[in-house]
């Protein structure tokens, strides 16, 4: 089986050497499209329904080291995945788990947090930072933490006292860790 992973993560030219020389391929844009072209030239349309087999959303961390449906065993139209930095619930995390339950039929959600998360070296204060370089404050919170688990308990809380959710009595919540694979299951008291 052969990997087609990109080594590259970015949509600005890429350096190939030392010197900083621009590769001739172009930028990772470019070769994403590339890639996109190979892989509709043998694409079948698997004639599958929006709906999630497994009626399950998986909310995780938008981490480049998880691969979700390869450490869930997960296969294309198993689940709903909603990715954001820290795998955090926000308000717009609620709405597309409002919109999965309510117009796709998921029933449950899981969490994923992982092992050395980003969030964990951010404070409020980069907030601070962009308002003071570009002029205006984010409407958004950083949504940083310094205990994970505590973060998953947090958010299955989130998840669990939403007016706007139907199903709340099967989320789980859990953290994968990077260096092994496994996910910990955390105890929401």
């Amino acid at each position: 089986m052969t990997s087609n992973v990109l080594g590259m993560t970015t949509s600005t030219p890429v350096p190939t050497g030392p010197e900083g020389a621009i590769s001739p391929e172009g930028t990772v844009t470019d070769r994403l499209v590339e890639a996109n072209e190979r892989y509709a030239s043998a694409f079948t349309d698997p004639g599958m329904d929006a709906r999630p087999v497994l009626r399950v959303a998986v909310v995780a961390c938008m981490d480049a080291r998880l691969d979700l449906h390869a450490a869930l065993g997960l296969e294309l139209g198993d689940c709903h995945t909603i990715r954001n930095a820290g795998g955090v619930v926000t308000d717009d995390v609620i709405r597309s788990l409002t919109i999965s339950q309510r117009a796709l039929g998921t029933r449950s959600v899981v969490l994923i947090h992982h092992t050395g998360c980003g969030l964990e070296s951010l404070t409020e204060e980069f907030r601070h930072e962009l308002e003071m370089e570009i002029g205006q404050r984010p409407s958004w919170a950083v949504e940083s933490f310094r205990d994970v688990d505590q973060d998953v308990r947090q958010s299955m809380q989130r998840v669990r006292t939403s007016p706007f959710l139907l199903h709340t009595d099967d989320v789980r919540g859990f953290v994968f860790d990077v260096k092994t694979g496994l996910l910990r299951e955390i105890d929401p008291a």
